[in-house]
């Protein structure tokens, strides 16, 4: 299942654009003179799961994987494309933290 397109941009685009700004953003983070947290390994992206609005690290291969691809259609169902305070995902954090041990065990 495919994320579904928010504008005419290639969705490869929209998904980096996304993660840029997300990646960008975070707690009292240091940052480095590009203006990205120096908390942030290459390769991963910052997300906001639950109602805590609780900070993870997810790894971008993630994306490859249809699970998470659903939380990201429900996200941009919920929330739209317009994430002016991180990518945040609308489901419980339990329910996130298997998700990414089962994802984490695939990779």
């Amino acid at each position: 299942m495919a994320i579904r397109k928010a504008s005419k941009m290639p969705q490869t685009a929209v998904l980096k654009q996304l993660l840029k700004r997300c990646s960008s953003l975070g707690r009292k983070a240091q940052y480095d003179e590009a203006g990205l947290p120096l908390d942030v390994p290459k390769g991963h992206f910052v997300v906001y799961v639950g109602q805590d609005r609780t900070r993870h690290i997810v790894p971008i291969k993630f994306l490859d994987h249809p699970p998470f691809q659903i939380l990201l259609q429900q996200a941009a169902e919920e929330f739209g494309f317009d994430h002016d305070r991180g990518l945040t995902i609308p489901c419980d954090e339990h329910v996130f933290q298997a998700l990414t041990s089962s994802l984490l065990t695939q990779l």
